[in-house]
């Protein structure tokens, strides 16, 4: 990793960091989260905790269906990049050449003469 993206990711989640325990710390006070929503009383169907457990929890869950939701969105690309593969393999099959093992990049480096 370059020094570059080093101290960009520094100055990125040091300060995060910094606000995520700063409202951890602001918002210790126990809540009610009630899932009953015709009888918000009742104990068996409601959960209680500090309040910023239920922050994280609904920002993990919103990652999480964000992340689905655009793995869903992007199955035409994956599914598209298969077809271009297996239509690259039948013609390299066809024109009798085997499939490269080895990386483009490693092609531009000059071989050492002995």
């Amino acid at each position: 990793m370059s020094r570059v993206k080093k101290i960009v990711s520094l100055l990125v989640f040091l300060p995060l960091a910094i606000v995520l325990v700063v409202l951890c710390v602001a918002n210790r006070q126990p809540v009610t989260l009630a899932l009953n929503p015709f009888r918000p009383d009742d104990t068996v169907l409601a959960l209680s905790g500090p309040f910023f457990v239920f922050l994280f929890l609904a920002l993990i869950v919103g990652m999480f269906v964000g992340s689905v939701a655009t793995w869903l969105n992007q199955g035409h690309y994956r599914k598209q990049a298969r077809i271009e593969a297996k239509a690259a393999i039948e013609r390299e099959r066809q024109l009798g050449t085997r499939p490269s093992t080895t990386s483009p990049g490693s092609m531009l480096v000059p071989t050492a003469k002995g």
